[in-house]
């Protein structure tokens, strides 16, 4: 709980600026691998992973129309995280690249932070905080402490991604003894009550387990994977997301899987092959779905919520106040 009151927050675009479109989430088909395309209703891009192969991600990223990235994220510095990410890194010339600071001994992480030095990105390594995503909260999980520095999936980066009352959660390609210390660190109010969910590690035996699930509660589970020779995703995985009641979704199977959220936290998932997918539970009801956290901050004054660089602050998010909510709209220090 300390860890969440001493959030430090990274702005990205203008938070004042009113949210004219839907929250996007792009868990795009590259594979096996992971990479999520995830764009504010202001139109800031956030690309988290990029796949295992530099032509698919820039198909990918021409084909949905990107035109900018602000921020790139590897979860870790495996090749099936990273390679794409290169590229994107070339193209777009995002302002910041996020990681946890760990550099593997590949070839791919020398192309990758190449790019990132000729680009003029910062790096940002990974650490309790927030960044703002125009309207977007994205709340950084960095790799706990005493995680063994020679493995790349126990220091995975997490994302938390909140707009309005809806929320999602990534964290690569974690293992058990990083999950569990996630529990130890966040209130379950944090993690849990998940809409949307990236199996962890592409549904492999040693990611998801059964108390980490039963504190995240996804109601939507998204698996990036392709044909591999792993046997991604296992049946022990699959049946963890049966036990807990969720839709799962496969990239190898339906493709890319398209989230687009309201800004009441209404969201409808789409995919890119196959039948249409029947809406399950694509409404999320707001504030009594997602209480705020004991550890919530409070704000005594908009203007302090702003020197934090939190506003606008929605109904559920931390920090959120009646009080600074003049016209009772839900949303506060508009």
């Amino acid at each position: 709980m300390r860890a969440l009151l001493a959030l430090a927050a990274l702005v990205l675009g203008t938070v004042q600026a009113q949210a004219t479109g839907a929250l996007t989430l792009r868990f795009l088909d590259v594979g096996q691998g992971d990479a999520v395309l995830i764009t504010s209703p202001e139109g800031k891009s956030i690309l988290y992973d990029g796949g295992r192969s530099e032509a698919r991600i820039q198909a990918l990223l021409k084909g949905y129309g990107v035109q900018s990235l602000d921020l790139v994220a590897a979860s870790h510095g495996d090749a099936d995280h990273i390679t794409g990410l290169v590229p994107a890194v070339r193209l777009f010339k995002p302002k910041f690249f996020l990681n946890n600071g760990i550099a593997p001994t590949s070839q791919t992480w020398g192309k990758l932070t190449a790019a990132v030095q000729q680009a003029g990105t910062q790096g940002l390594l990974a650490r309790d905080q927030v960044i703002n995503l125009g309207s977007v909260r994205v709340t950084v999980l960095p790799p706990p402490p005493g995680m063994p520095r020679d493995e790349q999936n126990v220091n995975s980066v997490g994302l938390l991604i909140q707009y309005g009352s809806f929320r999602a959660l990534m964290t690569g390609d974690s293992e058990t003894p990083e999950t569990q210390a996630w529990l130890r660190k966040y209130p379950a109010s944090v993690l849990g009550n998940i809409d949307v969910y990236k199996s962890i590690h592409h549904g492999a035996a040693n990611g998801d387990h059964s108390a980490w699930l039963a504190v995240v509660q996804p109601k939507n589970v998204v698996i990036g994977v392709g044909p591999n020779n792993y046997g991604h995703p296992t049946s022990q995985a699959l049946e963890l997301y049966r036990r807990a009641g969720a839709t799962v979704y496969r990239t190898d199977r339906q493709g890319t899987v398209t989230v687009v959220v309201q800004a009441n936290g209404r969201f409808a998932i789409t995919s890119e092959k196959g039948a249409p997918v029947p809406a399950n539970q694509g409404t999320t009801s707001g504030a009594a779905s997602h209480p705020a956290t004991p550890a919530s901050p409070v704000y005594r004054s908009c203007a302090q919520a702003r020197a934090a660089g939190v506003t606008p602050l929605r109904r559920g998010q931390p920090g959120y106040s009646t009080s600074l909510d003049r016209d009772g709209d839900g949303i506060a220090c508009e």
